[in-house]
């Protein structure tokens, strides 16, 4: 029965609105004093258990708890060790240095997550201060992470743009809006410096490489004439050397000719413009006549003479 009655005497006073409110109201002048004396971690544990574990809901000191967290992650000894971490150049130790960058993890995710909060708030100069703030975190990120530079700059861009949109006398997002666009219009001028020098660079290469094969070309063009001209030359001594020796046949051939009697007839009868075949068959008639006169002769060699007849 005792057990009961304490039970009921705790939850009472968890649930009494005049506790609820007094514990509020003292978690809230916790939490700014420590806040405004710089001390963020206890800030932030103060103002967690007032805006999640009492369930108030304080737009302003939400955005004090994400201002708080934002000091302890950007701003703690490990930034610079949690940025090389995340970009792979640098091995966790021991369990302090990883407890350490758990923090400051826990503390990115809180400020990151109240600021967006904030930002959907009703109150125009609390949202135009958590934009400016989310602008800054994507500022920061996009120097953390070149590959997605580009992304992160547009958000960052976009965030100062709202900022000012939900309160235009925001001076410090005027400011950073009109910087950040600066920026960009500078680096995409140095990009289309660079594409440009890389085009001429390129243009260059290109026009060397073509001298270099037209080069090439001209000189295989010259070996080649060069080699069309010996091979023609050699040529040309082959055929005076094959002329020379067809000439010297000829010329065998006909000096044999001019000894050959039967081949000066030939040559007369040509002359005397008679057919070759007729031409033939008088040689060939001379020929028989010539044996048979000469059969004669040899007959009448051998036949005595008449003692009664004078030798004429």
């Amino acid at each position: 029965m005792k057990y009961i009655i304490s039970l009921l005497i705790i939850l009472g006073g968890v649930t009494d609105p005049v506790n609820k409110i007094a514990r509020s109201n003292k978690l809230k002048r916790t939490a700014k004093e420590a806040y405004e004396t710089g001390q963020y971690a206890e800030a932030v544990t103060a103002y967690v258990s007032l805006l999640d574990s009492l369930e108030v809901e304080d737009y302003k000191a939400r955005l004090n708890l994400a201002h708080a967290a934002y000091l302890l992650s950007y701003g703690g000894d490990n930034m610079g060790l949690l940025s090389d971490i995340s970009s792979g150049k640098t091995q966790v130790q021991d369990s302090a240095q990883l407890s350490a960058i758990s923090g400051d993890l826990r503390y990115f995710d809180i400020a990151d997550k109240n600021y967006k909060t904030v930002a959907g708030a009703a109150e125009p100069v609390l949202a135009s201060s958590a934009h400016n703030q989310l602008g800054i975190i994507a500022y920061k990120m996009s120097e953390q992470s070149p590959d997605e530079k580009e992304s992160f700059m547009n958000s960052a861009l976009s965030n100062f743009k709202n900022a000012l949109l939900k309160n235009p006398s925001n001076e410090q997002a005027r400011y950073n809006y009109e910087l950040l666009k600066k920026l960009l219009r500078q680096q995409q001028e140095q990009q289309q410096q660079d594409q440009k020098k890389d085009q001429q660079q390129e243009q260059k290469q290109d026009q060397q490489n073509k001298d270099q094969k037209d080069q090439k070309d001209q000189q295989k063009k010259q070996d080649q004439e060069q080699k069309n001209d010996q091979n023609k030359e050699q040529q040309e001594q082959e055929q005076q050397k094959n002329d020379k020796q067809q000439q010297e046949q000829q010329e065998q051939k006909e000096g044999e000719q001019k000894d050959d009697p039967m081949q000066k007839l030939m040559e007369k009868l040509k002359e005397m413009n008679i057919p070759l075949e007729k031409a033939q068959m008088i040689l060939e008639a001379m020929k028989n006549n010539e044996i048979q006169y000469v059969q004669q002769k040899k007959r009448k060699a051998t036949q005595k003479k008449d003692s009664d007849k004078p030798d004429w």
